[in-house]
C-alpha cells in the first residue's frame, strides 16, 4: 500500500514539474515575446528580460529578435533615366518595433524577408528610373581631374553636374519605404546601394570602346615617339657626319703638313751627298717593294731592270 502511495506522489510530482517547466520560458536581452492563445495573441508583448510563465498546453511563446537585423537584396536588372540597363544589388538594415504587429502582420522574420522584398526592391526601381547614371554613381560635384587624351564625349560625362547624387538617392529610397515598413511593425534603419554594373551586353560594348580608345592612345604615343625617335637619329647622324667631316679635314691637314715635312727631310738629305742619295734610292726602292709585293705574288721580270738592282747589286751599280 505504502508502495502505490509512493508511486503516485512521484508520479504527482513529475507532473507539476513538468507543467512548471512548460509554463515557464526565459527571454534574453536580445529577445522579445509575443504569448498566443490558440493561434492568436494575448496581452502585451515581453521585452523585459528574465523569467516569464504562460498556460501551459494553451498557450506559446513566440520569440523575435531585438537587435538590427539583415536584408540583402537580389541583383535586379533596371533601366535609367538616360536608357542605361544597369544591374543593381542593395542591401539594408532594420529591426522590428511593434512585435505584436509584426506578429500579426508578416508572422516570422522569413515573412519579413518577403515583404520586404517588395518594398525595397519596387522603391529601388522607382529612384533609380527616375534619375541618370551619374547621379547614381557619383555623390558630389568635387572638381573632375580630366586626361588629355579623353576624346570630347569623355569629358563631358565627366564633367556632368550632379544634382543629387547616390547618397540623396537612397535617402529618397529609405523614405519612401520607411512608412511601409511601419504598418509591418518594422523600422527601417538603412539601405545602401551595394554594387552597380552595367548588364553583360552593354558591360562587352563599354570594354570594346573602351580598348578602342586605349589603343587610340597608344597609337598617338607611338607615333609622337617614333616622330621623337626620328627627330633623335636625324639629328645624330647630322652630327655624327658633321664630327666625321672635321676629323678628316683634320687627319688631312696633319697628313699635308707630315708629307710636306717628309719630302723637305727628304730632300735635305738627297742634297747632302753622293753616298746619301743612294742609301735614300735604296730606302725607297725597299719601300716599294714591300708595298707592290706579297707572299702569294708572282713576277716574272728581267733582272736587268732598274726595280731588281738592288737584289742582283746590293751596291745598286
Amino acid at each position: 500500500m505504502n508502495n502505490i502511495k509512493s508511486a503516485i506522489t512521484g508520479i504527482i510530482i513529475f507532473l507539476v514539474i513538468g507543467v512548471v517547466t512548460s509554463a515557464a520560458f526565459l527571454v534574453k536581452e536580445t529577445e522579445q515575446v509575443i504569448i498566443t492563445q490558440f493561434g492568436k495573441p494575448v496581452g502585451q508583448p515581453i521585452v523585459e528580460p528574465g523569467i516569464h510563465f504562460k498556460i501551459p498546453v494553451v498557450q506559446h511563446a513566440n520569440f523575435f529578435d531585438r537587435r538590427f537585423l539583415e536584408w540583402d537584396g537580389d541583383p535586379n536588372q533596371i533601366p535609367t533615366k538616360d536608357k542605361r540597363f544597369i544591374w543593381v544589388d542593395t542591401y539594408a538594415r532594420w529591426r522590428i518595433t511593434d512585435p505584436l504587429l509584426f506578429f500579426q502582420r508578416v508572422r516570422d522574420e522569413r515573412g519579413a524577408q518577403s515583404r520586404l522584398d517588395d518594398i525595397l526592391d519596387g522603391e529601388t526601381r522607382n529612384a533609380i528610373a527616375r534619375h541618370e547614371l551619374v547621379e547614381l554613381i557619383r555623390s558630389t560635384n568635387r572638381e573632375a581631374v580630366v586626361s588629355q587624351e579623353l576624346t570630347g564625349s569623355e569629358v563631358a560625362e565627366q564633367l556632368a553636374i550632379v544634382k543629387k547624387g547616390r547618397v540623396n538617392i537612397t535617402r529618397e529610397i529609405i523614405d519612401a519605404a520607411a512608412p511601409r515598413t511601419v504598418e509591418l511593425g518594422i523600422e527601417l534603419m538603412d539601405l545602401r546601394l551595394k554594387r552597380i554594373n552595367y548588364v553583360d551586353e552593354v558591360q562587352a560594348k563599354i570594354f570594346e570602346r573602351m580598348i578602342t580608345e586605349r589603343k587610340r592612345i597608344a597609337d598617338k604615343f607611338r607615333s609622337e615617339g617614333q616622330g621623337e625617335a626620328s627627330k633623335i637619329l636625324g639629328d645624330k647622324e647630322r652630327e655624327l657626319k658633321k664630327i666625321e667631316s672635321g676629323a678628316y679635314r683634320t687627319a688631312q691637314e696633319i697628313m699635308g703638313k707630315a708629307d710636306a715635312e717628309a719630302t723637305t727631310i727628304y730632300a735635305s738629305a738627297y742634297n747632302q751627298s753622293e753616298r746619301s742619295r743612294e742609301f735614300y734610292k735604296f730606302i725607297k726602292t725597299m719601300e716599294t717593294y714591300k708595298t707592290t709585293m706579297s707572299e702569294k705574288d708572282w713576277l716574272v721580270l728581267s733582272t736587268k731592270g732598274d726595280f731588281f738592282k738592288y737584289l742582283n747589286d746590293p751596291s745598286g751599280n
